[in-house]
């Protein structure tokens, strides 16, 4: 196709850079982790429209020994002619000026993603410095941009050094642009290579041909990712470990006048859907409404399709969505301009005119599949599966009732179980399920039950991973679990019916009480999701040890606190490991470990849905190898032996 030139009067400016240094929240939403990490993706963003668009096709990240990290492509390079309205070159404008680039009209960039434009000029406000080096036109221009505190005690954010200059010649284009993340604003926070590299893997799934190359300076690790499948081999990626129904994703993409649709999907032997969209490469991990568009569209293409081929009988009623999505793994690619997002976490899709336009896209293209006689076998393979889970449905929906009809009777199956608070403040609120009775009743005990209610767990839950929904809801300790929290699950969740602001998962420290935690979130995961994705899930954080002598005693969280505390304890310390909740009288469990005021929580998150869809298929399916693969390499088995012989002499 003939190249769009793209010139400084391709950039449209919206408003002027404010002072994002002083409310960074508002632009990159936090300056922990995940922020850090945010202003790096602005700039690869940037990169990634280049190359979506149909300009380049590789994406270079380096974690530099100075902290600082790289981006280089190969698209058409930042405008460096002179931007008429603003008088300054592109590169200036581009990395000084809010809301400044060439995705507001759809000349340049039919679809973008990113923060619409903030990106750059955010990314170089919160950097201590920033250079961009431009190849465009056969020549190399380089401007560099730092930040600094003047005389006055006055912050000046993303000031040029001086003009773009003009420093050489060169045969090919694209952009490269390395900053440092100020310390001012992040502290000492460093380049994660594994989060890098798990966002650089997801990005290259939903770019087609996209080559994305990661290097660490530091440590020397690199990878290079690279799909021609695109989002089928993200979905192959995605059930390698499980048991799959057929061997090759189903694959289709269509067009309208405004959005770009590509879906993929597979089948696997499990009992719970996994749906993973995306739109202009950011996950909407809340839906929207091109995830309803599609599962109408899925639900009325098998349905037509198995009526027309005599699978359902004329007096048999139409299957549920839920029916045939039992055990699929989708991915919904949506490319488009004007997204508007909503929801808790701002991940939901809230363009109604998305939802007409993939239900038909999706409708017309999943029926030309359906219809060519050489996909009848996998046609038939997924309407049998939905018949099957039709009828354990049905199972699960009588199991449902009687949980909720024991639930309506007064809390029937809590009786005995539930210490409940006496405030009915859902905000304030809070939920300790707590392993076994003795821990159980220290709890009780100590907590503070105008707020705290307990609820001990008499054995372990079922697996979710491995059961189905019937089975599931079989398990006592998951009833009493529904009950306690009142939301219903599955696909009855509600979240506004939540009882208690946090629900947090108080367990041993040790290997049983890992698993317990594991059993858990795994079934919040599976069917109460919303849970974590809005901020309800959290771990207690008991201590290990205690470091005491006469006069004196500290408790320590972790292995790497316990030399601190023992040089503060001093000479004749002694150290008690908690080996179990159990140990601790109810003064003690209040104080190290319920108490708001000095417990230490753990908030369960959801950074990535897709790796924590593989991951816990890794760590609780069926696949036993791959298991103690990713055991082996990520588990450290001697951490607490090795320490306590380097300890026990002192």
């Amino acid at each position: 196709m003939a190249e769009k030139k793209y010139e400084s009067k391709d950039i449209v400016v919206l408003e002027g850079l404010d002072a994002v240094r002083l409310r960074p929240g508002m632009y990159i939403g936090t300056t922990s982790s995940r922020g850090f990490h945010h202003i790096l993706w602005e700039i690869v963003d940037n990169s990634i429209d280049e190359i979506s668009n149909g300009y380049g096709d590789t994406i270079k990240i380096t974690l530099n020994k100075d902290g600082s990290a790289t981006v280089e492509d190969n698209g058409r390079g930042i405008p460096v002619d002179i931007q008429k309205k603003k008088k300054k070159s592109g590169v200036e404008v581009v990395y000084t000026t809010l809301h400044a680039g060439g995705k507001f009209n759809n000349e340049n960039y039919k679809f973008s993603g990113g923060l619409h434009g903030v990106g750059a000029s955010v990314t170089n406000a919160l950097s201590k410095w920033c250079k961009v080096t431009v190849n465009k036109n056969g020549k190399t221009y380089f401007m560099e941009f730092h930040s600094y505190e003047d005389e006055k005690g006055k912050m000046h954010s993303g000031v040029p050094v001086a003009p773009l200059r003009e420093i050489g010649t060169s045969t090919t284009t694209g952009t490269s642009v390395t900053f440092l993340p100020d310390p001012k604003v992040f502290g000492d926070q460093k380049f994660s290579f594994e989060a890098i590299s798990r966002r650089a893997r997801e990005l290259a799934f939903l770019n087609k041909g996209l080559k994305i190359e990661l290097y660490d300076e530091n440590t020397g690790e690199d990878e290079k990712f690279h799909y021609e499948g695109g989002i089928s081999d993200f979905a192959l990626y995605l059930v390698e470990n499980k048991n799959c129904l057929f061997k090759n994703p189903i694959y289709f993409s269509a067009e309208s006048k405004i959005l770009f649709l590509e879906v993929s999907f597979i089948y696997t032997d499990s009992y719970t859907e996994n749906t993973f969209s995306f739109v202009n490469n950011i996950p909407t991990t809340e839906g929207g409404m091109h995830e309803t568009g599609f599962k109408n569209a899925f639900t009325k293409a098998f349905n037509n399709y198995a009526r027309a081929n005599n699978f359902l009988k004329e007096k048999e009623p139409n299957l549920l969505g839920e029916d045939f999505r039992e055990g699929i793994t989708v991915i919904i690619n949506v490319k488009m301009n004007n997204v508007q997002f909503e929801g808790q976490t701002k991940t939901k899709l809230g363009n109604l005119e998305a939802k007409t336009e993939v239900e038909n896209l999706t409708l017309q293209e999943l029926s030309k599949i359906l219809d060519d006689k050489k996909n009848a076998t996998i046609a038939e393979i997924i309407i049998n599966k939905a018949k099957q889970a039709a009828k354990v449905r049905l199972a699960a929906k009588k199991a449902k009732e009687l949980t909720r009809a024991k639930a309506n009777a007064d809390n029937f199956n809590l009786v005995g179980k539930l210490a409940a608070s006496t405030s009915r403040n859902r905000e304030k609120n809070e939920l300790f399920i707590v392993e076994g009775d003795s821990a159980g009743g220290s709890a009780k005990q100590g907590r503070d039950r105008s707020f705290q209610a307990i609820l001990p767990l008499r054995g372990k839950p079922l697996n979710a991973e491995k059961k189905r929904v019937d089975q599931v809801l079989a398990n006592e300790e998951i009833r009493t679990i529904i009950s306690a929290l009142d939301t219903g699950f599955g696909e009855d969740f509600d979240l506004s019916s939540l009882r208690y602001n946090k629900v947090i998962i108080l367990s041993d420290a040790d290997q049983d009480g890992a698993h317990i935690r594991a059993i858990l979130l795994t079934f919040f995961f599976r069917y109460m999701r919303p849970l974590i994705t809005d901020g309800h899930v959290f771990i207690g954080l008991p201590p290990l040890y205690k470091v005491y002598k006469k006069d004196y005693e500290k408790y320590v969280y972790s292995d790497a606190e316990l030399a601190d505390a023992v040089k503060s304890v001093g000479k004749g310390y002694m150290i008690q490991r908690y080996k179990g909740l159990g140990e601790m009288n109810p003064e003690q469990l209040w104080e190290t470990t319920m108490d708001p005021e000095k417990r230490t929580l753990i908030q369960v998150t959801i950074e990535d849905a897709a790796e924590a869809e593989k991951l816990i298929t890794t760590l609780m399916g069926d696949a036993i190898e791959e298991r103690k693969i990713y055991i082996s390499e990520h588990a450290n088995f001697d951490k607490e032996d090795n320490f306590m012989k380097e300890y026990k002499n002192i």
